[in-house]
């Protein structure tokens, strides 16, 4: 367990509205939808935080056991760049090798890891080792832990969010103030920064809680629970 890293991120819309966004950018979010006969792309928006060419990492959620302890804080700024460059420093100094350190998120191979990747590459920035994934097999990225995936069983098409998956196992939930729909409100109208970072540690604690139920490793208690 002292080899891995728990994470989580929290993502933004670059724009908070709709009729915010520049013309090239609208036009392009226009013509993802182009096809969709439902839903008009100004009220699709909403969505447009889950999206890496639309939205950009506001907090980094980090976890890590040392020294018997659980130690959690938040990259987070306004700047997505400078908030990329310190984890990827702290990667390169701490969680550089594919052989012996691992990453951790919830539903982090469809969401977390992608995501970040690709606004690594946005930014121009260079991929770190443990997110340089282009191209390889499932048996190349066993560095990689996803609990969502852990909890499937070979169920492929099952979702479970670690919020029920928490509340299911008796673990203490992390949604007790907000939940991911609210952080976009958050960040724009209240710009409060600090809440989300809040928010997004909880996860991160309750990430390695679930993760814990399935390795029979450790039971993080609260006073385990060391912030950073």
């Amino acid at each position: 367990m002292n080899q891995t890293l728990f994470i989580d991120i929290e993502t933004v819309p670059l724009t908070y509205k709709y009729n915010e966004l520049k013309e090239d950018d609208k036009y392009h979010w226009d013509n993802k939808w182009r096809f969709n006969k439902e839903n008009s792309p100004e009220d699709l928006y909403s969505k447009a935080g889950i999206y890496a060419e639309f939205a950009k990492v506001i907090s980094i959620g980090l976890g890590f056991y040392n020294e018997g302890k659980f130690r959690v804080k938040c990259i987070s700024g306004d700047d997505e760049k400078e908030v990329l460059v310190e984890f990827a420093e702290l990667l390169s100094k701490h969680f550089n090798n594919t052989e012996k350190h691992f990453l951790c998120a919830h539903n982090g191979k469809e969401f977390d890891f992608p995501f970040l990747c690709r606004r690594f590459l946005i930014n121009n920035l260079k991929l770190p080792k443990l997110l340089q994934l282009q191209g390889k097999k499932p048996w190349e990225s066993k560095h990689l832990l996803d609990t969502m995936e852990l909890w499937k069983f070979g169920d492929l098409k099952n979702y479970t969010s670690l919020n029920l998956l928490a509340h299911v196992l008796g673990l203490p939930s992390p949604k007790d103030e907000m939940d991911g729909s609210l952080v976009s409100k958050v960040y724009y109208e209240e710009k409060d920064l600090p809440k989300i970072n809040k928010y997004c540690m909880k996860d991160v604690i309750t990430l390695a809680r679930v993760y814990g139920r399935f390795s029979g490793e450790v039971d993080l208690k609260e006073n385990d629970i060391v912030y950073l």
